[in-house]
C-alpha cells in the first residue's frame, strides 16, 4: 500500500523517511501520554520544507531554519497548501548563528539535512545542532557521501574527477563541483559522538537510485516499487555505505 505521507521524491527521500518517522514515533511513545503525541521538531536547513511539512502532517510542531528567503516562502506556501500552517514556523538562519533565532535544549528531535556540505566548521555545526536537543532528544543528520562522488563521476566517464575525489581531503572534484565537502560513514559517526551523542543507525540513501536510468524505470512496469526497496533492503547493509550517494546518521543521547 502506498504510504501518503511519504515525501513526493520518494526514491531519494524515501529511506530517510521511513528511518525519521519511526524514531518520531518511539520518541513520542517515550515521551509519554501528557505530552499529546506532539513533539517539538527543528529542521535546520529545511529549506521549502519536504521534510518539515511531512511531519507537521504527524501531528508535531517544526520550526525550519534557513539562510534563504525565497526558500522560507516555498515553505509557507508548502505549508499552507498542505494544511498545517498553524504547526510550520519559518525562521531565517543557519547553523553557526543557530541560537540567534532558537532556543537551546527546546526539542525532541532536529534535523540536519544537506547542511554539513556546505558550512564552514561542520564539527561546530553538529554540536550546536545537538546543543538544541532535549535531554532524550533524536538527531536525523544527512550529508553527502565520499563513495557515491567516485563512483557517480567514473560511470559518467568522468575518471580524473573520481580521481580527484579520493584525493581531496574534502572529497570536491573540482572548480564546477556544487558540493563543498562530501563525508565517510565513519566521518560522519565521529562527529556525532564527538558532540556527546550515540549513534543508533546509519543507513547509505541513494545507493542505487542516482545509477539508475531514468527510462529504464518509465518502460518497465513497477520497475520504480522494485528499485525502492532494493534501496530499503540496501540502506542498513554497511556493505554499500561506501557507495551511497548520501549517509543518514540517527543519533540519540545515551
Amino acid at each position: 500500500m502506498s504510504d501518503p505521507l511519504r515525501p513526493r521524491a520518494s526514491l531519494r527521500t524515501a529511506v530517510v523517511w521511513e528511518v525519521l518517522r519511526d524514531a518520531l514515533d518511539r520518541r513520542v511513545k517515550a515521551a509519554g501520554p501528557e505530552a499529546g503525541g506532539v513533539l517539538d521538531v527543528l529542521d535546520t536547513g529545511g529549506g521549502s520544507g519536504k521534510f518539515a511539512v511531512d511531519v507537521a502532517r504527524l501531528g508535531h510542531r517544526v520550526t525550519v531554519v534557513d539562510p534563504s528567503p525565497n526558500a522560507l516562502f516555498a515553505l509557507e506556501r508548502r505549508a499552507a497548501e498542505a494544511g498545517v500552517a498553524d504547526r510550520v514556523r519559518g525562521v531565517q538562519g543557519d547553523t553557526h548563528g543557530l541560537f540567534d533565532v532558537v532556543e537551546r535544549g527546546a526539542y525532541d528531535a532536529v534535523l540536519c539535512h544537506g547542511v554539513l556540505e556546505y558550512v564552514e566548521d561542520p564539527a561546530e555545526s553538529v554540536r550546536n545542532v545537538v546543543e538544541a536537543l532535549r535531554p532524550a532528544g533524536t538527531l536525523s543528520l544527512l550529508a553527502a557521501g565520499l563513495g557515491g562522488a567516485v563512483l557517480g563521476r567514473a560511470l559518467a566517464g568522468h575518471f580524473t574527477e573520481a580521481r580527484q575525489v579520493l584525493a581531496d581531503p574534502d572529497g570536491h572534484w573540482g572548480a564546477g563541483d556544487p558540493v563543498r565537502r562530501r563525508f565517510t560513514a565513519e566521518q560522519l559517526s565521529g562527529l556525532v559522538m564527538g558532540a556527546g551523542l550515540e549513534v543508533g543507525a546509519v543507513h547509505g540513501v541513494r545507493v542505487f537510485a542516482d545509477l539508475v536510468p531514468g527510462v529504464l524505470l518509465d518502460a518497465e512496469p513497477g520497475a520504480m516499487e522494485a528499485l525502492l526497496q532494493l534501496e530499503a533492503a540496501a540502506a542498513a547493509l554497511p556493505a554499500f555505505h561506501s557507495v551511497a550517494t548520501q549517509l543518514h546518521v540517527l543519533a540519540e543521547r545515551g
